[in-house]
């Protein structure tokens, strides 16, 4: 948690104060709604084309944070993820652009007319408006959904290896899932804890061929193929084993550990957005080659989004290509100042 956090859950008041500072906010020519890659890149480059821009995020820097080692950001061979997140602030702030941190957004309000702002409900009460939107809000770890996973989370059950990692040096656990998240957090965890089993449900590995070889390196990392994991299993009141299925042979196994960290995708944070947006069957916000969603005026950029290959380097891409589309669309699309000011009102 940040000093800003911290100084946030002490004021009980700080709230009802930072909405009645939004609300009296003019209405920002482009706003991010997001403060991850795809959202840090989006501000960038509309600030850079001279136009009133705002970024809203419930945590700057978004699942970054929580990264450990990242070494496939072209030009930059390693870094970690609150290294680049500080990076990633820090240049947001060389340009003029309105940060407004431990923001949720609750709901959108299309505009009622072309070129005319839409209104964005901040959890706190708050609303802020804007005539082009950035949806930048990223996703979260996609749960296992087995018998024990909720009993047992942060007793045991994690998502973030940078994070709870270090809770586990010399016991035994568990990654669940074969893809470039899963192994590079068994490699990770093989640094700190005592033993590692990875089990991933397909026949193969999905990680990188890097990573894969990096993996098998290690002493201390068993891998299992063809495992559904059924339960997670514990004793007084922290993980103790977890059960999987080989879907080979239809044999059940047990192994004994301390803990599990379920690694096997994601899932968009949209669910503030249904019924107004045009949503994929996973949930994921559909756009097209320009970042334009299904509203006029309003872009999505990242993880959040259709785009394939949830990838830091894809999500700075498709936030700085949304920003371009949406100065195109202000430019396309002026309104008279007396007009704006009577639709307001």
């Amino acid at each position: 948690m940040t000093l800003e956090e911290i100084v946030s859950r002490l004021d009980t008041k700080s709230d009802e104060k930072e909405a009645e500072k939004i609300n009296q906010k003019d209405a920002f020519e482009v706003l991010v709604i997001g403060g991850g890659p795809a959202g840090a890149a989006a501000a960038i480059y509309a600030a850079r084309k001279g136009i009133s821009t705002g970024i809203a995020a419930e945590r700057f820097g978004g699942q970054v944070v929580d990264t450990m080692g990242i070494e496939n950001l072209i030009s930059v061979p390693y870094t970690e993820g609150p290294k680049l997140v500080t990076a990633m602030e820090q240049h947001v702030k060389e340009y003029d652009v309105d940060i407004m941190n431990m923001q949720m957004a609750e709901k959108l309000i299309p505009a009622t007319k072309r070129g005319m702002p839409h209104e964005i409900r901040l959890a706190n009460g708050a609303s802020l408006k804007a005539r082009t939107v950035v949806l930048s809000t990223g996703a979260r770890w996609r749960p296992l959904g087995v018998p024990g996973e909720v009993e047992y989370r942060n007793k045991g059950v994690a998502y973030c290896p940078h994070c709870d990692g270090p809770l586990f040096k010399g016991k035994h656990v568990a990654v669940i899932g074969g893809g470039n998240s899963g192994v590079e957090a068994a490699i990770d965890l093989a640094n700190i804890v005592g033993h590692v089993t990875l089990i991933e449900f397909g026949a193969e590995m999905r990680a990188d061929d890097v990573l894969q070889k990096k993996l098998r390196s290690l002493n201390n990392v068993d891998i299992i193929t063809s495992g559904q994991t059924t339960e997670v299993v514990g004793e007084s009141g922290r993980v103790s084993g977890l059960k999987y299925t080989d879907r080979n042979t239809g044999e059940n196994h047990h192994v004994t550990l301390e803990g599990v960290f379920v690694q096997i995708g994601l899932v968009p944070n949209t669910e503030w957005l249904k019924g107004d947006i045009e949503l994929s069957q996973q949930g994921e916000i559909i756009i097209n080659d320009r970042n334009e969603t299904s509203i006029p005026g309003v872009f999505a950029a990242g993880d959040v989004t259709t785009v394939p290959y949830k990838q830091i380097v894809i999500s700075m891409g498709e936030g700085s290509k949304a920003a371009l589309s949406a100065f195109d669309f202000l430019i396309r699309n002026s309104v008279d100042e007396s007009e704006s000011e009577n639709e307001a009102a």
